[in-house]
């Protein structure tokens, strides 16, 4: 991403509903399936640190954070008080089998992203029985000037996503939307109101009344014991064999 993008992220992701909702999810997905417990998790493309700094606040283990831009990664290791690498999934330096848990959020779309290069990566550095999750952008057809800011060049249905993920040799794929009861909102925000190429990404303060009325709808949504049939991002879990 550009570097205004960074610093709108840095600022943003402590309170902002949407990465206050995702880090929700991720943490909900590693109680589950923590995968190796006993080997640290990896922030594959951390940006400044946000994921980092909830994980360390709620899940005692190690951590470690990389992005590819170093100036982010440093960022997220000041935010965090966990290491931060700068470097690319793509080639991922760290030793094989390092990791008992990885997650990744918005990053295997991202324009600079061989996706299937970086699958094999993380496969690589993740322990067997490891965990994967991902989250990704939900539908091609959603695609809009917050992508072009980005920098988002592929998004997903559940039934890709999981397809992509047996084919990069996972095991035990789950794949399910959500933000699902926000999707006519986002619809009408990036297709009509902000659907000028010019247009800002949606990253952004929003009014606290506003933000705790859009993250309220996103815990309800949570906590419902069905799965939603459409949203705008899809969270996707496997276990390295």
């Amino acid at each position: 991403m550009e570097d205004a993008e960074y610093d709108l992220m840095d600022a943003a992701e402590d309170g902002m509903w949407w990465y206050r909702a995702v880090h929700a999810r991720l943490l909900d997905v590693l109680r589950r399936r923590p995968g190796r417990a006993a080997l640290p998790v990896l922030d594959a493309g951390c940006g400044t640190g946000g994921f980092l700094r909830r994980f360390s606040n709620s899940i005692p283990r190690a951590a470690i954070g990389l992005d590819y831009n170093p100036r982010a990664a440093g960022r997220a290791a000041a935010k965090s008080g966990l290491p931060a690498a700068g470097g690319t999934v793509n080639a991922l330096p760290f030793p094989d089998a390092s990791f008992g848990a990885a997650v990744s959020v918005d990053v295997i779309c991202h324009a600079g992203v061989d996706e299937a290069a970086a699958l094999a990566e993380l496969r690589r550095v993740l322990a067997p029985g490891a965990t994967l999750v991902l989250n990704l952008p939900a539908y091609a057809w959603l695609h809009s000037a917050h992508d072009l800011r980005v920098h988002t060049a592929r998004r997903y249905t559940t039934a890709g996503a999981a397809q992509l993920l047996r084919r990069a040799g996972f095991a035990e794929v789950s794949a399910g939307y959500w933000n699902s009861v926000l999707l006519p909102l986002m619809v009408v925000q990036r297709k009509v109101l902000a659907r000028g190429e010019g247009h800002a990404s949606d990253v952004s303060e929003f009014p606290r009344w506003l933000d705790r009325l859009l993250y309220g709808a996103t815990e309800a949504e949570r906590r419902l014991p069905l799965p939603m049939p459409a949203g705008g991002s899809v969270l996707v879990a496997a276990t390295r064999p």
